[in-house]
């Protein structure tokens, strides 16, 4: 199309300030004015700005792929109860103005004599985005019973896979398989993106003294629509009668209750960005394994347990009453695989959210939370919600909220934070500690016999009551937890106890059923419980009880370890299922729900993949190349069929329920944290492999408290670096860096073994060698723009002894160690390597 002689100037002029400064030759501003129409954007993003009688985007090319093409597009709609009005309906044509890179469009007035809404559009042009803020003035107030403040239509539903919230939750597109599903979230931005592609477009949204909510949804005609739309308190969900707590609906699009608008002015800053999805999600170098399937599971599957702000579990925002398990320790654990820190930052906020109003007086944690109240107990609800569950008091929610504080305190770091949940962690703890009448270290449930019928773990219509193994299991990984978090508060007292009581616990847990304990020797495994009456239940190897058991280190027998993991596996193998089961063997009969019998029936022996993480942990230092297997084999499946079911069945292994949850993807985390051995703590970033040839080269991108790692995984080489520093060890090790101080971790010692300072901006690798009390070696890379001095401090050494240091075999110093065992001392190199070496001096005296 031939340009009028108007196009040609407003491209002159976008591309100079009035200084003469030149823009990016990739800014675009063309006004078609005949048309009226603008084509505008920048390197990755083409828009196509109408304002012919009515003002929309009408076209929108991301990275050269066309996301929106003529119809409604972009543009602002107000639905009330009588009418509905949109820019895409004008009473009156608009004028275009164009300064710089700006473009505005004023006069942009909808509505009726009875009420009427005048926008003003601006958009700023820059490189790297597009910021686009919309003035808003309402004639009269008005109750609104829909807002697209402003809608954005895209042509198709596979434009995009998902789109990521601001809180680290996600709306996955392959869920929405029927026309009009809508789902509705409490997000001020959705970032969509498409791995096929690699195209992201980031929608961020403010609007000064309002909040903002945003849906989804999938049209009649198979399009894909996110509302944007804001209120002075948040929106509230419509549906269901009497909860309105519903996020996810069918057949419709309202999934927001009706709103008021005041009358008056409102400004609305909207930023759109494009991003590259694989570089910002993408996972690394993933050797031995498929790696586009190890991110698609993290990206998608881990996510989907994400309902809503503050509204964190593990069961999908699309199975149809939205349950969230409160008793479930692995909340926190996901974020270490989906390794985004929108998602610990969010569930920071759940976690806090759930301590204000998820927590009894007493301690006692309610268990769930739903859309509807068809799963709770009669008349045990709080006003937000929050249950005790129908099928019996769930104790286990106790214990899982402190260790998800504890994990997730981890992962950020922020112990200002956690401390702000002291107090209800401990309230938590001490309300189910006092439930061992009987003091012996293992708590009771709110029932003393199976024969009452009612759950009391995450198994929940298994009928484990009185002592349960399953329950005290979790217990004691909460309490070794909180007792760490609790010398860090400096509350020795409080440490102590639950350092006493979690001993206990682990004494009595792994005493032979014969002497009031959970060990059976003749059928090698953990049983489930124990009722009042001494009798015992659930010896049916049930795979939780003791994956837990061995994973969070309650069983230290080595022998006792090895014996129930090969029992399971030779199992596995002469069922040849592709990933362990609830339980191997089944349950008697009265000790679950009837219709669970005969065997294998749901939690009576149906494949759960909730527990992978805790199985691949309990595997991992044993039989790695097993682990791996398995892991592989969750991969596979989810190639097959994206895991979008609760579970999958024993006899076929195909996928059952319609409750989806996200635990589908724990044994994708757990190969993040027991096969690669990735540990984000509190101080430090611990690495702790159990690799296998097979996986040797694996380079692995990791977001670590703001700064981007590299883990380099190859047989016996262990590294961590950042862009400044590097560790590389054949052993584990804790490694942490802040501007020009890098600390190294001997194993897993949580205080610093090795601090050396730099100039700003030196660059160092260290390379241990040896590390002991007697000799300590490592080689250093060194690398500046000139020569200079390093600084170092090791600890932990014996006190008050004298050590010689030798660097490139010359003794540069003999001293001494300080009363806390700490031995300082510098060295000026002027060589790029350098080996250094640290003996304890004998038969010297002070």
């Amino acid at each position: 199309m031939k340009r009028c002689p108007l196009c040609h100037l407003l491209l002159t002029v976008c591309f100079f300030t009035a200084a003469g400064n030149i823009f990016s030759q990739s800014l675009q501003i063309e006004n078609h004015s005949s048309e009226k129409y603008i084509v505008f954007g920048n390197e990755k993003m083409r828009f196509t700005l109408d304002y012919n009688n009515k003002v929309n985007i009408s076209g929108l090319l991301i990275n050269g792929q066309e996301t929106i093409k003529g119809g409604e597009g972009i543009y602002s709609s107000i639905r009330t109860a009588g009418a509905e009005y949109s820019t895409l309906r004008l009473s009156a044509m608009p004028s275009v103005k164009f300064v710089h890179n700006t473009i505005t469009v004023t006069g942009i007035s909808y509505g009726d004599k009875t009420f009427n809404l005048q926008e003003t559009w601006t958009f700023d042009i820059h490189a790297g985005d597009i910021a686009f803020k919309i003035d808003r003035v309402l004639s009269k107030a008005v109750i609104a019973e829909q807002l697209g403040f402003p809608v954005c239509m895209f042509n198709s539903m596979d434009i995009w896979e998902g789109a990521y919230q601001d809180y680290g939750g996600l709306a996955w597109f392959y869920l929405f398989n029927k026309r009009l599903d809508t789902y509705g979230v409490h997000s001020s931005a959705s970032q969509f993106w498409n791995s096929k592609t690699g195209n992201g477009l980031s929608i961020a949204v403010t609007v000064p003294g309002q909040q903002v909510a945003m849906d989804y949804s999938r049209t009649s005609d198979d399009k894909l629509t996110c509302n944007i739309a804001f209120a002075e308190k948040e929106m509230q969900p419509r549906y269901d009668s009497g909860t309105h707590r519903r996020r996810f609906i069918r057949d419709r699009n309202d999934v927001w209750s009706p709103v008021m608008m005041h009358a008056g002015k409102t400004t609305q800053s909207i930023r759109l960005t494009y991003f590259n999805c694989n570089d910002r999600f993408g996972r690394g170098k993933l050797v031995g394994i498929n790696g586009e399937q190890v991110s698609a599971v993290l990206n998608t599957i881990a996510r989907i347990g994400v309902i809503d702000k503050q509204h964190f579990g593990g069961n999908s925002w699309h199975t149809p009453y939205g349950p969230i398990c409160l008793h479930e320790q692995y909340i926190a654990q996901m974020g270490l695989g989906i390794n985004d820190s929108s998602y610990l930052k969010g569930y920071q906020e759940c976690l806090d959210f759930y301590r204000d109003h998820a927590i009894k007086e007493d301690g006692r944690v309610w268990p769930r939370w739903a859309y509807t109240n068809e799963d709770m107990m009669p008349g045990e609800v709080n006003a937000e919600g929050f249950y005790e569950a129908q099928w019996g008091y769930l104790l286990d929610s106790n214990p899982d909220y402190i260790s998800n504080v504890a994990e997730l305190y981890d992962q950020n770091g922020n112990l200002s934070w956690v401390r702000t949940h002291q107090s209800s962690c401990e309230r938590a703890l001490d309300w189910i500690l006092k439930r061992d009448s009987n003091n012996n270290g293992l708590v009771e449930m709110m029932t003393d016999s199976h024969l009452q019928k009612r759950g009391s773990d995450w198994i929940d219509i298994v009928w484990a009551s009185y002592e349960n193994a399953f329950v005290n299991a979790k217990l004691y990984h909460a309490l070794i937890l909180w007792a760490g978090i609790e010398r860090q508060l400096g509350n020795t007292t409080k440490a102590e106890y639950y350092s006493r009581f979690a001993e206990k616990l682990k004494d009595n847990f792994n005493k032979p059923v014969t002497e009031g304990g959970f060990w059976d020797e003749e059928k090698r495994c953990y049983v489930h419980w124990r009722d009042k009456d001494g009798s015992v239940h659930g010896n049916n190897m049930v795979t939780p009880v003791n994956f837990m058991a061995i994973a969070y280190g309650i069983c230290t027998d080595t022998a006792r370890a090895k014996g129930i993991l090969d029992d399971i596996e030779t199992q596995m193998q002469k069922e040849n299922l592709f990933f362990w089961p609830i339980c191997m063997f089944s349950y008697a009969a009265g000790e679950v729900n009837d219709w669970q019998i005969p065997f294998p029936a749901y939690e009576n022996g149906d494949i759960f993949l909730s527990w992978g993480s805790v199985a691949v942990q309990a595997y991992a230092a044993y039989r790695p190349a097993l682990t791996l297997k398995y892991v592989k084999n969750v991969l596979a499946q989810y190639a097959k069929d994206g895991l979008a079911f609760q579970r999958y069945g024993r006899k076929k292994q195909d996928g059952l329920g319609d409750d989806i949850l996200s635990g589908n993807g724990l044994s994708i985390v757990g190969l993040y944290q027991s096969i690669y051995g990735i540990h984000p703590l509190y101080n430090r970033f611990y690495l702790h492999p159990h690799i296998t040839t097979e996986l040797s080269g694996t380079r692995v991108n990791y977001h670590f408290r703001g700064r981007p790692l590299v883990i380099e995984l190859d047989t016996n080489r262990y590294a961590v670096s950042d862009t400044q520093f590097k560790i590389v060890s054949a052993a584990d090790f804790g490694f942490f860096s802040t501007g020009k101080t890098l600390l190294y971790f001997n194993g897993n010692a949580n205080k610093t073994s090795l601090k050396v300072t730099t100039i700003p901006n030196g660059k160092l690798e260290l390379t241990i060698k040896t590390w002991g009390q007697t000799e300590i070696a490592w080689t250093q890379l060194y690398e500046d723009n000139h020569s200079g001095k390093l600084d170092y401090q090791i600890n932990d050494l014996k006190p008050g002894s004298y050590y010689i240091v030798r660097i490139n075999k010359k003794m540069i110093a003999r001293s001494k160690s300080d009363m806390d065992g700490s031995l300082r001392f510098s060295y000026k190199t002027n060589k790029r390597i350098d080996e250094i070496v640290v003996i304890q001096q004998w038969g010297i005296l002070p």
